[in-house]
């Protein structure tokens, strides 16, 4: 999740969408994961006396008066979670608020079945990481319950691969096509994670990661049962996407960042335009098929961390750059599944908290503080069901004995084990196979090393 400097802004082609300087949309791909602007300097420079180390922090939902941090942030990089408006970061906060002040498990649902929140929206939940000592935000993090909605779908592409044989000439070829995917009924995503660049390394961004997990796990019913996160694709370094101006642009008149923007206001101009029908990606150059499905070298981490969690690709891309969409199954995920409600049992004797945990707090009749989340060491007692917490975290959480808390052990994340990576139908980025002359039918078919043949995605909404 390392930033890499972005050049300045394109400039809207003349007669289009006049204002634009950079897509929300493009600055939520580049999130996704860590490929961003340079920051401004009161983030990147701090003061000898602030450095992380010397700090303590906590997680919360986000308010108001992180409007403006949050803006500074969201100019780092390219967010749809965080657009870089002050309007949009203060409704997104009004929307997270309602989300987490709501009682009860089960989620509202429109006519359709689809999760409601404030306003008609799928609930979604922003959360911050603050300096404990001055409660200014360093980071941010965010969950959407739902994506996709009758009228409004989550938009993918599916890949498949085809396979062709000519027995005269005793050779094939094997083909990746792409075909639209709208989604109604969609997953539920994780998101939204940034985090200023002074305090990366320090596990600042780990708890912001990880607190999405433990509150899914706290209210499991509000959320569905896949859950989807969107990678970025490589961009060149003057911020283009190969991907888009050799697929999307064929069908959609704008440059990526102009169709980056306006996809905040509407998708319908993408489920209008793409076509749906299959669409060999042979035809595409080969730089832009190499990026297919693949991520740059700053969001490896952020892949390899998803799929220690149990997330994989199934051949599943983002429409925008080509970049993979990691699905999972919300209750295979370990972090969600080991979460739990548990008592606090008062404070831990100095030096006997031990292991490593997130815990949280939670309040939702109170609008000023509706939840609260530390990683803190612990000490369990009466069999697990209660824990005793250090004095600092304590503090951090505003508890008295009694209470109940949110409880994710860490102990075992960092031996959770990484599936082994899923075979994609993109391995071969869509190119011809080239056999050797008089290749065997049987050579001429036979996927590239990794590959293999994906069968067609099962659809909860017409494509």
């Amino acid at each position: 999740m390392r930033p890499r400097p972005v050049p300045p802004a394109y400039a809207p082609a003349a007669g289009r969408l006049p204002g634009i300087a950079v897509g929300p949309r493009l600055r939520a791909r580049r999130e996704r994961h860590g490929q961003g602007r340079r920051p401004a300097q009161e983030l990147t420079r701090p003061r000898p006396s602030t450095q992380p180390e010397n700090r303590v922090f906590r997680i919360r939902h986000a308010i108001q008066s992180d409007v403006g941090i949050l803006l500074k942030l969201a100019k780092m990089v390219h967010f749809i979670n965080l657009p870089a408006d002050k309007e949009a970061i203060a409704e997104k906060i009004r929307r997270s608020r309602a989300s987490f002040t709501v009682r009860g498990e089960t989620p509202p649902v429109d006519a359709n079945g689809a999760y409601t929140g404030p306003a008609g929206h799928s609930p979604q939940y922003m959360f911050v990481v603050e300096d404990a000592r001055s409660g200014s935000p360093i980071g941010t993090s965010a969950l959407i319950a739902q994506m996709g909605s009758p009228g409004n779908p989550n938009v993918a592409l599916t890949l498949r691969k085809r396979e062709f044989f000519s027995k005269d000439l005793q050779t094939g070829a094997t083909h990746v096509t792409a075909q639209l995917l709208l989604e109604e009924d969609g997953p539920s995503e994780i998101g939204g994670l940034i985090v200023g660049p002074t305090f990366r390394g320090h596990g600042v961004g780990k708890m912001l990661s990880l607190v999405r997990f433990h509150y899914i796990g706290l209210h499991r019913k509000r959320f569905k049962d896949r859950l989807l996160a969107e990678m970025m694709a490589p961009i060149t370094p003057d911020g283009r996407n190969l991907f888009w101006d050799h697929f999307g642009r064929k069908f959609i008149n704008l440059s990526y960042v102009e169709a980056d923007t306006f996809c905040m206001r509407s998708r319908e101009f993408m489920t209008s335009l793409l076509p749906r029908e299959e669409i060999y990606l042979t035809l595409l150059p080969p730089e832009a098929r190499a990026v297919i499905g693949q991520v740059g070298a700053d969001t490896l981490p952020a892949r390899r961390m998803l799929e220690r969690l149990g997330f994989v690709y199934r051949d599943r891309i983002d429409p925008f750059d080509g970049g993979p969409n990691l699905e999972a199954k919300t209750d295979d995920i370990p972090l969600i599944r080991d979460t739990r409600r548990v008592d606090f049992a008062g404070a831990a004797p100095e030096g006997k908290a031990k292991g490593n945990a997130i815990v949280s707090h939670e309040d939702p009749a109170n609008s000023e503080r509706p939840f609260l989340a530390v990683m803190t060491p612990y000490t369990e007692a009466s069999g697990g069901k209660s824990i005793k917490l250090p004095k600092q975290a304590i503090e951090l959480l505003g508890v008295q004995p009694g209470a109940r808390l949110g409880f994710t052990p860490l102990d075992s994340y960092g031996a959770i084990a990484p599936k082994a990576a899923a075979k994609s139908a993109a391995s071969n980025n869509g190119a011809a196979a080239k056999p050797g002359k008089g290749a065997t039918k049987k050579q001429a078919s036979k996927p590239a090393k990794g590959g293999k043949k994906a069968k067609p995605a099962k659809r909860k909404a017409k494509a």
